[in-house]
């Protein structure tokens, strides 16, 4: 068992907790597994007193790990005044009740841990909501506590015979709380449903943002919209999605969602609760898959996000890697790489310096070119203002003034902002030809 003792920029503000990483050999091949936990932990505002890293073959039923480690962990819970240890695997209700007995303080795991984190974050209702429904699903299997008064019968006047125990109360309520969480989240699921259908009636090109917690993707969404997400450099630092129409250069207008980030392991409560907010990415006409390019582990982020996306059904949408933090790299620039078919699969950009964001928007015109329009249109002399409009944010391949003094263009914009464009005085439509959807 090897023990990592307190270090400075652990100290939080909450309960002393304990930590215990338990490597097995289905995770041994992940490197920054005990690092990322502490992370985590420090993102609650715990105050860590130490972590420990326990390696076994296999997990025991009864405490998961060995009754050794548990004495050993008793020990040092009682000799630092541990008021919380957290385990790093994720623990039978059982195992959870077998160790709080032993270790004689609160236990909890990883998937708890995580869920306590999006309490402290989600600010929207529907956040809210969404955190609230994972953490009764979680708590509704773990309600046998060992505490005497979950046995006890309800009794008094009126209440004599079989009676009901306060468990089976508590089961009864939870399960009613979770009925009603569902229900009203159903009616915030339908409202999105119709902004979605919205936004498709309206052929706008929908770009969702995902990636690893803490990869920069609001920092990103900021710079593509102009926002103010509050984005900050912690694990799961926004929670709720944010979606905002842009005017994007070289594409038109389009909608951009920022979804919440990714982690390994992240919860099955968590995956169904946040269905509607995930809903935008397997919607979205491409996704920009953000990572950070200065993490030494990028390469184990990157498959286990994408696993992920496959859970959610969103691997057969078009997929653009954005390898965002460039600015913490020695000499790096901004970038495209293709593949051999000459298609852009991943573009290095900074979203903090703005570096390479240029090249994201030329990117995303290519990725959305199945939703553009090749068009030729004539502009009143009184519409030269569009001219320049057009110039922000779409492609003129060609250019001239005929005969009359009005300008002839030949553009390449979204289906979506052409019909604008023509719905404006001045504007006249010559010759269009929609590209072939990919």
């Amino acid at each position: 068992m090897e023990l990592f003792d307190r270090q400075k920029d652990w100290v939080g503000q909450g309960e002393r907790t304990l930590l215990v990483y338990v490597e097995l050999p289905g995770n041994r091949h992940i490197h920054n597994g005990l690092e990322e936990f502490i992370e985590l932990a420090n993102s609650s505002g715990l105050e860590i007193i130490q972590a420990l890293k326990v390696n076994r073959n296999i997990a025991t039923a009864q405490y998961f790990i060995g009754s050794g480690k548990v004495e050993e962990i008793a020990e040092l819970a009682k000799e630092n005044e541990i008021e919380l240890v957290i385990f790093a695997p994720e623990l039978s209700p059982s195992q959870e009740r077998n160790l709080e007995k032993k270790l004689n303080c609160q236990v909890m795991d990883r998937t708890g841990l995580i869920l306590d984190i999006f309490a402290l974050r989600a600010q929207s209702f529907e956040g809210k909501l969404q955190v609230e429904l994972a953490q009764l699903r979680h708590l509704s299997t773990r309600l046998v506590r060992g505490w005497t008064h979950l046995e006890r019968q309800k009794g008094g006047i009126g209440l004599r015979g079989p009676g009901e125990t306060q468990l089976e109360t508590d089961k009864r309520l939870i399960a009613l709380r979770i009925k009603n969480i569902s229900k009203r989240l159903e009616k915030v699921h339908k409202q999105r449903d119709l902004g979605r259908k919205s936004r498709v009636k309206n052929e706008l090109p929908m770009i969702a943002l995902a990636g690893y917690t803490n990869a920069g993707k609001s920092t990103l969404f900021n710079a593509l919209t102009k926002a103010e997400v509050f984005a900050d450099d912690r694990l799961f630092a926004t929670l709720d999605s944010t979606i905002r129409r842009v005017i994007l250069p070289a594409s038109g207008e389009a909608v951009i969602a920022d979804t919440v980030g990714f982690i390994q392991d992240l919860p099955h409560d968590l995956v169904a609760a946040f269905k509607s907010t995930l809903e935008e990415t397997r919607r979205a006409n491409v996704i920009l898959h953000v990572v950070d390019a200065s993490d030494e582990y990028h390469h184990e982020k990157i498959d286990q996000v994408e696993d992920i996306i496959n859970e959610i059904d969103a691997d057969e949408i078009p997929s653009l890697l954005v390898m965002n933090k460039i600015d913490r790299l020695e000499n790096f620039k901004p970038r495209i790489d293709r593949d051999k078919d000459g298609r852009i699969y991943r573009v290095w950009v900074s979203a903090q310096t703005f570096d390479g964001i240029d090249l994201l928007y030329q990117t995303l015109a290519e990725q959305l070119s199945g939703m553009m329009t090749r068009a030729r249109i004539q502009l009143d002399v009184k519409a030269a203002y569009i001219r320049s409009e057009i110039y922000n944010i779409g492609y003129i391949h060609n250019e001239k003034m005929d005969d009359f003094g009005q300008w002839v263009l030949e553009i390449n914009v979204t289906n979506h902002y052409l019909s604008k464009l023509l719905q404006k005085q001045g504007v006249k439509l010559l010759w269009e030809q929609k590209s072939q959807q990919k």
